[in-house]
């Protein structure tokens, strides 16, 4: 370890890792992502309930993915005004709210009106709760903090699952989103006990405006890297959206798979996605982002090739089946790394506004990739439609060494965007 790095984690401006902080927030992000994802397995009884087409389907899968994005710039902008802990909470009460409507739509337009509902609060929690762990966080495990957090992600994909696929049949899917939202006592718990970041207490300037704040990142000359941040979020978010969104129709219509045996397959690469997150947090402080978001790439594309090219061979061989989804949730792992480097990006008065626009934006452009996936497999059959994912993967690879290594950054040190050193 050089000097700088051995300066960076000395000037820490904490020197512990916080357990409340990660409790509260693993939880809004996990049941913030269950909320998103449990639409894709209650896909097919809704579709036929509603009386559906394909393409309404496929429009529906989207457009949470797509108000996501504006729903990072507008809670991020907020959380850098008015404290991370008090946005954390609207944005629970947004998704938990789009939740509980969903389960009362009667067509196709009520049920995208309520989905973009959902969508607007799902992004912004996102950004509010890893700029906070991150800024209460020593810089010598911040991306461990960060994976762990971002853990949340595939035990609600697994959670989703279990509802989506064993109890709705039982209680059917509108009494599943009902029941779904009492995520809104999570609300509660983070308005009564989650701190308020200290480094954003001592570092917060005066109000900007939105357009103050876009007006500082360019003069930080931070819009580049905000480009390049939000291309490898379209990359990294594309190759996970193209194939989960549809992993589950896939399993049953293309695989021809019974409802157990495609619940258990979908749990086995959560499995891997959330053993690839807390490797990924460890490796990363140990070794860098890019190496590690590179390996992690390079393993879903190997891991995809088989699924998209022989399928029908492989479902003959159940272990290397099992294997390549358990491959594919690892190498998913990467995810993980978003939190900590974004957050170390930016400075304080505007790290949750362009954590979020960055990220969020990257995830708003997901809104397409139920379509295209869609579009490639009726032009190409499964091969072609998993061929999307795995091309993805390879584009992560490359693009992530466009960015600075950001490792053992010091936040604190990182200049105000209100500093005279912009101009």
């Amino acid at each position: 370890m050089d000097a700088p790095d051995r300066a960076a984690m000395a000037t820490d401006g904490a020197d512990r890792f916080p357990v409340r902080i990660w409790l509260i927030s693993l939880a809004g992000w996990m049941f913030d992502f269950y909320d998103l994802v449990l639409f894709s397995f209650l896909l097919i009884p809704i579709g036929r309930d509603l009386h559906l087409t394909s393409a309404e389907q496929a429009v529906l899968l989207g457009v949470a993915l797509g108000s996501s994005g504006l729903g990072g710039i507008m809670f991020g902008y907020l959380a850098d005004q008015y404290g991370r802990r008090r946005v954390m909470t609207w944005t629970i009460l947004v998704y938990s709210l789009g939740t509980a409507l969903t389960a009362f739509s009667t067509g196709y337009w009520s049920v995208l009106v309520f989905r973009l509902v959902t969508g607007l609060g799902v992004g912004g929690e996102w950004a509010v709760g890893h700029a906070l762990l991150a800024e209460s966080s020593p810089s010598r495990m911040r991306g461990r903090a960060a994976a762990m957090l971002q853990s949340g992600e595939p035990i609600g994909v697994g959670l989703a699952a279990v509802v989506g696929f064993m109890l709705t049949p039982i209680i059917g899917w509108r009494a599943v989103l009902l029941a779904s939202s009492a995520t809104v006592l999570l609300a509660y718990v983070a308005r009564r006990h989650l701190p308020e970041s200290r480094l954003w207490t001592e570092q917060k300037e005066e109000q900007l405006s939105p357009g103050a704040a876009l007006r500082l990142i360019w003069r930080r000359g931070l819009v580049t890297v905000m480009v390049r941040g939000w291309l490898l979020g379209v990359f990294k978010m594309g190759t996970y959206w193209t194939c989960y969104t549809w992993l589950p129709k896939f399993l049953q219509d293309q695989f021809h798979q019974p409802i157990g045996r495609s619940t258990i397959w979908m749990l086995t690469a959560q499995l891997g996605q959330l053993l690839g997150m807390l490797a990924f947090g460890t490796l990363a402080d140990r070794f860098g982002r890019r190496v590690l978001f590179t390996g992690y790439s390079l393993l879903t594309a190997v891991s995809l090739y088989p699924l998209a090219f022989h399928w029908e061979w492989l479902l003959t061989q159940p272990p290397l089946f099992w294997g390549a989804l358990f491959g594919l949730g690892l190498g998913s792992g990467c995810t993980a790394g978003f939190g900590a480097l974004l957050a170390e990006l930016f400075p304080t008065d505007i790290r949750n506004f362009s954590m979020g626009t960055t990220y969020n934006m990257a995830r708003g452009v997901q809104f397409f990739a139920p379509v295209v996936v869609n579009q490639f497999v009726v032009l190409y059959g499964l091969a072609g439609g998993l061929s999307v994912p795995l091309v993805l993967a390879l584009a992560t690879a490359m693009w992530v060494w466009t960015l600075p290594e950001t490792r053992f950054r010091d936040l604190a040190a990182i200049p105000s965007a209100g500093s005279k050193g912009l101009s």
